[in-house]
């Protein structure tokens, strides 16, 4: 009949597609520790439950197997850009599978953060704050609670959903070099954060494969304010072109150089490491490095709740790469 809507994926269409039985699948999908089935086996399931768009029973799914049906996503601040987008695209991927995310702050200080994991509130954590020492990711680290660290890349954690952060730094310095700039400079995120410490090493090798003279790079959090007394100590340096951490950072060196008498980007370009709607409407309009948050958010859930289905964790990088969006703040050096 017009206008019919396609039939729910079945356990038994899972089943007949992987070439195993329904009770396999059902023990696999719900990861039942005592199937003893091939890892081969186990991932061709998985596979197809995904290709297929196989979305359990939510109800019933928790039911019988004592769980919440809920993921949790901890940014570093919940009005940081990037991870509103990627709490997006998890989200989006959630509903997809059957389960709700949930968006919290960072607990550094706070012990309640550990009741996620302690306190069976949800079944799974996408992290995205793992600087040095902190104290949840050291309480994950002796926890088989399943979890992802997204963005963000814990070294040996082995369950790392990253993307092409040095690719963005290339693009930047590629396109401000092609425009004339040979004093380029860049105002990092914190210093602790290894996601800066990865994009600032990619810019390094950028600018040595360019033969650039390296100027200072300074540091600082994602804000306009940082963004605003940074500005200061990069002149220092004259630089024809400024790369930043985020669209804060650049509307802060945007101000600053507006009050100091310089154009933006007659005297002074500014790109920024992430594309936001905001970029658009500012004046100038902003060049920006987008990224792909909405992937990475989905991708990050998908390896989540395949560890819930009993696949072992391992670290991702997600295909999509960085793209370059070129508006009215770079321009060729005067």
């Amino acid at each position: 009949m017009k206008g019919a809507q396609p039939d729910r994926v079945r356990l038994i269409d899972v089943a007949t597609a992987a070439e195993v039985t329904k009770s396999i699948v059902s023990r696999v999908l719900n990861a039942d520790p005592t199937v003893a089935v091939r890892p081969e086996t186990r991932l061709r399931i998985l596979q197809v439950a995904r290709d297929l768009g196989y979305e359990p029973h939510a109800g019933a799914r928790a039911l019988a197997r004592s769980r919440t049906m809920a993921l949790a996503l901890i940014a570093p601040s919940i009005d940081n850009p990037p991870y509103i987008t990627i709490a997006r695209g998890a989200y989006r991927r959630a509903a997809e599978r059957g389960y709700l995310a949930l968006l919290a702050e960072d607990f550094d200080e706070q012990p309640a953060g550990r009741s996620f994991v302690d306190g069976g509130r949800v079944d799974g954590l996408l992290m995205g704050s793992a600087v040095p020492g902190h104290p949840l990711v050291e309480h994950l680290r002796e926890s088989p609670f399943p979890h992802v660290f997204v963005n963000r890349a814990v070294a040996g954690s082995g369950r790392n959903v990253t993307m092409n952060v040095a690719r963005s730094s290339e693009l930047a310095v590629e396109h401000l070099a092609d425009l004339g700039h040979h004093r380029i400079a860049h105002l990092a995120g914190p210093a602790e954060v290894e996601a800066a410490a990865d994009r600032i090493a990619a810019f390094e090798r950028a600018i040595a494969a360019r033969k650039l003279p390296l100027l200072p790079v300074q540091f600082g959090d994602f804000t306009e304010a940082t963004g605003f007394a940074a500005a200061r100590a990069l002149l220092d340096a004259a630089p024809t072109a400024i790369f930043t951490s985020s669209l804060g950072q650049a509307i802060g060196v945007i101000r600053f150089l507006t009050d100091a008498g310089l154009r933006v980007p007659e005297d002074v370009s500014v790109i920024v490491f992430g594309d936001f709607p905001a970029a658009g409407f500012t004046v100038p309009t902003i060049t920006t490095i987008g990224l792909p948050l909405l992937e990475l958010g989905a991708a990050a859930v998908d390896e989540l709740i395949d560890q819930l289905a009993g696949s072992p964790p391992r670290d991702l990088m997600i295909p999509d790469e960085p793209r370059l969006n070129v508006r009215q703040s770079t321009a060729r050096a005067s």
